[in-house]
């Protein structure tokens, strides 16, 4: 429970303030860092988080046999990275790793392996590249290296990021290039692979052309497991068997460690060999591998552990309303504070107002004593247990923790002069709440104080789906669910709220659950620490200021008591006479419905009926029918549950009639099925559409709705929403009205009777579902269905279902013409197409990036912000410009003759600044052209540049540089400005574009190489050939 009552206060925790006397700072409590500071710190022992568990002894082998996971961990870190590109400052430690897990730059088992473990710890405050980050620092730590200062706040990629891993049989040249646009100088590069290469080895299921046959794998060193010096100082001696210096690896130009240590003279590897500066070096250098992150993204300064710090803080209400039950734990770093001098800890509380009022207690305070530990690598410490009864009347707002020492002094912590917050002014209800793991059949109740007022209560559900389809991805996607609650009955100064929810994904158990009500919420419980059945709450009466619901009387009595049942569509009171219990019996009918028999659950936790499902203590057969309106069959279970569907699972059963036993909770005189029963009713009206029955005889499937004609049921996407534009939700949805909410906008869809959603396109991981999936009434319509739990009633605007680029894979043969009802509506207005023009530049189609070259080969640039205006402006005097991946433009005179036209379809990403036009795809082009513009001539390699003659394109050295005299890197760089640069030698080379050397003769290793291969064009002047990746365009004196 993270209960607050300001945004402000989590906020607060990025702020480092003066600890209470300790000599360190604590973050100010709650922090966005409190999940990760848990799974990184508290690893052992009492609510330990076991992160380490895989790494811990360093030797450990939990990925594999052979295998150190350890060094595994620290590679996946690195590999995440490495693809960071500076100059377009996008990339680094981002988690896209697990979109690349198929690349060849990313071989072997090791990556997935690790990327698993990780999963189990996301979620919304733990992403994918802070646990990438916090694993490296962990492994450094188990292995007996030194302490990474770890930051947070990186933000998870949502696809594949560029390639751009080095791998074994890259020249020098090429090594310094890619660690220089990963931000890294060549002094650097050679730590970053000493500190990663000082645990594990290279395995023979992964080179087996480096590796000898009848060995599974070479340590990098004598002490793979250990993380030292060794790499160092057994390469410097002469006596290493690293295989990526000595053996087979070198005939075939993969021995990469020796060229990379080799390539400053084994300069920077010397300084490695002492074990207080490799360490050193090491902690400074792999802080900067796992801070590497675009500009966008702001890391937190380095996190610690908390000196004092509550955990599972949660209020419950109890009974009657009188008051609630405060539980939760505090924990104390003994590293600082040892457990041993410490007497008690006293948690002392606030009023409601920030008062010392207590009610009918003597004082706002509780006293805990020591009832646990654990520990992390370096710290230890001491849980608290806490345990008080707060009366309502005067209630919470936050406390204070005094620890009191066994000298006699004491020292009180107040949250940096903030106390500790804590409201009680909405308080999830753990008991009357419930969730079926095997289905993920979900209900929460929660109470709100009766004073917050004018808010609408929202259930907000946080959990994980597995990836689909055959990308290999292991890591669960994220998403979110917000469920309006309904209002329940009163107890006290409180009233109940109630909600329900199917969590889809077959992971319910790593679900989040959060109540908001205004600024108030009760946020990041574990849906894990639900049971199975609700329980009930007595002492509650009707709220006297709700609106009064159509009532029905089950007995004339003239003394009565009311109690108001809640479920996520209705409301309905049942008064009871108070001079007798009835006895129960079966209801033959209720409304259209006939009694059918007692029904059994469907086998391993399948529900028989798979539509809507409501709970609440007040059931009533009556209250059931109504929620299952547009239903054929409906049932109530247990007594306080309900379900509704249009067919029952093949694993269901009929069950003895007395086995459908208890009464009904708001309605002692009826049934209500049992535990695994079902008090089942089936309607006797027939549906139009098919022969199973129906309440009404027009039920059916609209082909149009105004200006929209019916696609057909799809899926929700298993990475965000289908549908992102706009969405709403409603008890009166109508698919009309969806419809004009979702006016200008390409799709609209229905979605759990009372949900809208509209989109220009549709997400990629959305896919189509059979008719049958899509069962839900319309909440405000009962002839027309609604979609259903995670199924969308999809439609789209019947001019664009023939020109779209980006429709569903279905066939539209409607041929209604008919405009929408409306034409108000919150949407933003346009449609996303092609745009045929981009002054001065005319659409040319979709293209393809040219094989071994950029398509065109100018100068390019990203923006967050991009649009097609954007880049033709910054194109202006090209002959060519083009939009890729959203957020990229490209310019040029040429396209490269092995660009090739695709299929419009593939260019389907919308632009990063306009979500109206269409920026390109992956590898692929959204291509512009200036027909009337005459191209200069095509670049070339000039046969003299001063007093300078080509002399060849060549290769790098290998090991070392083909030039390695003097050399500059510009992105101003140009033939002539080189030639400066290197006067007074023999020979100049320019490289890559932008990179410039200098020498009188060639290292050894260096080859002429065709003159086709240096066909990158120079940063400075696209008219001039400046070599290309390991191909340098070289000039001689004369």
């Amino acid at each position: 429970m993270r209960t607050r009552t300001s945004k402000g206060s989590i906020l607060a925790g990025l702020l480092l303030a003066a600890g209470a006397g300790t000599g360190r700072a604590d973050p100010t409590w709650p922090a966005p860092t409190d999940q990760m500071e848990e799974i990184v710190f508290q690893l052992q022992g009492m609510d330990g988080s076991l992160f380490s568990d895989n790494i811990t002894p360093c030797d450990n082998e939990a990925a594999g046999p052979g295998r150190v996971t350890a060094s595994e961990w620290l590679r996946v870190a690195f590999h995440d990275m490495a693809t960071h590109n500076r100059f377009f400052d996008r990339g680094g430690l981002d988690g896209s790793l697990q979109f690349e897990l198929r690349s060849s730059e990313n071989t072997g088992p090791g990556h997935n392996t690790t990327l698993q473990f990780y999963a189990t710890y996301l979620s919304s405050r733990s992403s994918l590249a802070d646990l990438i980050a916090a694993g490296a620092y962990a492994a450094v730590r188990a292995c007996g290296g030194p302490v990474i200062p770890l930051r947070l706040g990186r933000k998870d990629a949502l696809t594949a990021g560029s390639s751009g891993v080095p791998q074994p049989e890259n020249s020098v040249g090429s090594f310094v290039s890619q660690f220089d646009r990963m931000g890294f100088s060549q002094a650097e590069m050679i730590q970053v692979v000493a500190c990663g290469h000082t645990l594990g080895g290279v395995h023979r299921t992964e080179f087996p052309n480096i590796i000898p046959a009848g060995v599974s794998n070479i340590p990098f060193d004598t002490s793979k497991a250990t993380f030292d010096n060794r790499i160092a100082t057994e390469y410097v001696s002469g006596n290493t068997t690293n295989p990526l210096v000595v053996g087979p690896a070198i005939a075939i130009n993969r021995h990469s460690d020796f060229k990379v240590f080799n390539s400053d003279g084994n300069a920077t590897i010397n300084t490695m060999t002492s074990p207080s500066a490799f360490q050193s070096i090491c902690q400074t250098v792999l802080q900067k591998m796992i801070d590497v992150v675009p500009s966008t993204v702001t890391l937190t300064p380095p996190i610690a552990p908390y000196t004092v710090k509550p955990q599972d803080m949660q209020l419950t209400l109890q009974s009657g309303g009188a008051s609630f039950l405060l539980t939760g734990k505090i924990r104390v770093r003994t590293t600082e504070i040892p457990g041993s001098t410490i007497t008690n800890l006293v948690l002392t509380w606030k009023d409601r107002n920030g008062g010392n009022s207590c009610g009918s207690l003597s004082s706002c305070s509780t006293t805990a004593t020591l009832q646990g530990i654990a520990n992390g690598f370096d710290d230890t410490f001491a849980f608290f247990p806490i345990e008080a009864t707060i009366p309502t009347s005067t209630g919470i707002s936050s406390f204070t923790i005094t620890i009191n020492r066994n000298d006699g002094s004491s020292q009180t912590f107040d949250n940096n002069g903030n106390t500790y917050p804590l409201s009680d002014a909405v308080v999830l209800q753990k008991t009357q709440s419930c969730l079926l793991q095997t289905s993920g059949q979900l209900t929460v109740a929660a109470v709100v104080r009766n004073d917050v007022v004018g808010v609408p209560v929202n259930l907000d559900i946080e959990y994980q789906t597995p990836r689909t389809g055959n990308s290999g991805n292991p890591v669960p996607a994220i998403n979110t669910a917000t469920v309006q609650m309904t209002e329940g009955d009163c107890v006290g100064p409180y009233t109940f709220y109630s909600a329900s929810y199917t969590i889809p994904g077959g992971r319910s158990y790593n679900a989040r659950i959060s109540i908001t009500a205004g600024e108030h919420t009760d946020d990041f419980n574990k849906a894990s620490i639900f049971g199975g059945t609700c329980g009930s709450f007595t002492g509650t009466l009707a709220c006297g200021n709700i609106t009064e619901p159509v009532s029905t009387t089950s007995s004339s009595a003239t003394a009565s008591s009311t109690s108001t049942s809640v479920s996520s569509s209705v409301v309905t009171t049942t008064t009871t006479g108070s001079t007798g219990v009835p006895t129960p019996s079966i209801r033959p009918s209720v409304g259209g419905y006939s009694f059918v028999d007692c029904w059994t659950e469907g086998a391993g936790g399948i529900r028989a009926l798979g539509g809507a499902s409501f709970a609440y203590d007040e059931m009533t057969l009556e209250s059931c029918a109504a929620n299952c309106t547009g239903f054929d069959l409906w049932g109530t279970e247990y007594g306080r549950e309900c379900y509704c569907g249009n067919s029952l699972h093949s694993s269901s059963s009929e069950a003895p009639e007395a086995e459908c036993n208890m009464p009904c909770g708001g309605d002692p005189s009826a049934f209500c099925g049992a535990g695994n029963r079902i008090q089942l009713y089936s309607t006797t009206a027939t549906r139009s559409t098919s022969a199973t029955p129906t309440p009404t005889a027009t039920l059916s499937t609209k082909p149009t709705v105004g200006a929209y004609v019916r696609v057909g049921c799809q899926t929700e996407a298993s990475a965000g929403r289908a549908l992102s534009g706009n969405s709403y939700a409603s008890d009166d949805m109508t698919l009309e009205s969806c419809a004009a909410f979702c006016s200008g906008f390409t799709y609209f869809g229905t979605q759990y009777s009372r949900e809208c959603f509209c989109g220009n396109t549709i997400n990629g991981n959305s896919a189509s579902a059979p008719d049958a999936d899509c069962s839900m009434t319309c909440a405000g319509d009962p002839f027309s269905y609604c979609g259903a739990g995670n199924r969308l009633e999809l439609y789209i605007l019947e001019t664009a279902s023939t020109s779209t680029t980006g429709a569903p894979p279905v066939e539209v043969t409607t041929t209604a013409t008919a405009t929408a009802t409306s034409t108000t509506s919150a949407a933003p207005t346009g449609t996303l197409s092609r745009v045929p023009t981009v002054s001065p530049y005319s659409y040319a189609g979709c293209y393809t990036e040219g094989t071994g070259s950029r398509a065109l080969t100018g100068k390019s640039t990203y923006d967050s912000e991009m649009t097609l205006e954007f880049c033709a402006s910054y194109c202006s005097g090209y002959k060519y410009m083009a939009t890729q991946y959203s957020a990229e433009c490209f310019c040029g005179n040429t396209l490269h003759s092995t660009a090739t036209e695709a299929a419009q379809g593939d260019c389907s990403m919308t632009c990063a600044g306009n979500e109206f036009q269409y920026c390109g795809g992956p590898n692929r082009l959204e291509l512009y052209v200036q027909e009337d513009i005459e191209a200069p001539a095509a670049p070339s390699q000039p046969e003299a540049v001063g007093n300078w003659t080509f002399y060849q394109c060549r290769t790098e050295g290998s090991p070392g540089r083909a030039l390695a005299a003097e050399t500059y890197a510009a992105d101003t760089m140009t033939l002539e400005s080189c030639a400066d640069f290197c006067a007074g030698y023999t020979y100049f080379g320019t490289e890559y574009a932008r990179e410039c050397f200098c020498g009188n003769s060639f290292g050894v290793g260096s080859i002429e190489a065709p003159a086709a291969e240096c066909f990158m064009t120079c940063a400075g002047n696209g008219s001039q050939f400046c070599g290309a990746g390991n191909r340098l365009s070289i000039y001689q004196a004369a």
